[in-house]
């Protein structure tokens, strides 16, 4: 008998290097080594909670890849549905910290394992279905191979009884800022929670108004939508329709990863049963830690902690 798990992260992982101490990559003389991919960061959250946790990728038969599965096992992520790519490498990127304090990322994706995802990676998948899938708009943007994964499994999801939330993650860094967007409407009819940013509304929907984000989210046929507004908090659904969640965060040091870790707890509090706002109280504390520490998921809270918590989350 298989154990199931709760929820699968489909997407890229990749090995990030970043200077020491806020150095520029200009003039650094020793980076760090680190993994990050937004999918595995946010079932990294779930999985500190307490939810069975998987990730669905593929790496390269390289050391790079072998540290992606490494720091996935370390988190408390299964990895049996990763594949090894013998063929193509690990993606990777650095992080420069540049003199006016803003953080620039260089990609070096193209061609990685990746980037050759196809269906028999959703095969693999739903071969034994998760209760929920979660994908972002990332994993389309990496090329032809891994959009059409992501249509296969969104149509499929729902036909094994997944669950689909859906992060659009917008990324010029990527190209094709109006395909990415187009790509992520055909996408909404078919997702159960939206996890969207309110940055990334006006793009998607025209508007940056709340309120409004939420009924053009509805009559693009999602389920559910939860609103990430950064420092202003979030805004997450009611009986009434609407209501906004103040930020939990107090001290932030690295923003990073705090959207990711935000969608994991909400994800895992909406699987235990909780209610939205509750789902949206323990994103919330899980993203406040996040970006209080460098590093995507350094800032999770130990996993006694965030059990309590999450038992918090379901007396809202």
């Amino acid at each position: 008998m298989t154990r199931q798990l709760d929820i699968v992260g489909f997407g890229e992982a990749m090995a990030l290097f970043q200077p020491f101490d806020g150095a520029d990559l200009r003039t650094a003389a020793q980076v760090g080594v680190h993994v990050a991919g937004a999918e595995l960061n946010l079932c990294a959250a779930a999985a500190r909670v307490g939810l069975r946790a998987g990730f669905c990728s593929r790496v390269g038969d390289d050391p790079l890849g072998d540290r992606v599965l490494d720091h996935a096992r370390s988190l408390g992520v299964d990895t049996a549905l990763v594949a090894v790519d013998s063929q193509r490498p690990t993606g990777l990127f650095l992080k420069d910290v540049r003199p006016d304090g803003l953080r620039r990322v260089h990609y070096y994706r193209k061609g990685s394992a990746a980037s050759a995802m196809t269906g028999d990676d959703v095969a693999r998948l739903l071969a034994e279905p998760p209760r929920l899938v979660a994908v972002s708009g990332i994993t389309s943007a990496l090329g032809e191979g891994p959009r059409t994964a992501v249509r296969t499994l969104l149509r499929r999801a729902r036909a094994a009884t997944t669950m689909v939330a859906f992060d659009p993650n917008l990324r010029p860094a990527l190209g094709g800022l109006e395909g990415q967007v187009a790509e992520a409407r055909a996408l909404l009819p078919h997702v159960d929670v939206l996890l969207l940013g309110l940055d990334e509304a006006e793009p998607l929907f025209g508007t940056a108004d709340p309120k409004s984000i939420f009924r053009a989210a509805t009559a693009a046929g999602v389920r559910e939508t939860v609103l990430k507004a950064g420092p202003d908090g979030c805004y997450h659904a009611t009986d009434a329709g609407m209501a906004h969640l103040p930020t939990a965060a107090s001290t932030v040091v690295d923003p990073v990863g705090a959207g990711d870790a935000f969608g994991g707890g909400y994800l895992a509090a909406r699987l235990h049963g909780a209610a939205p706002a509750g789902a949206a109280w323990l994103g919330s504390r899980l993203a406040a830690g996040v970006v209080a520490a460098h590093g995507d998921t350094d800032g999770l809270p130990a996993p006694e902690t965030a059990q309590a918590l999450l038992r918090d989350a379901l007396d809202r």
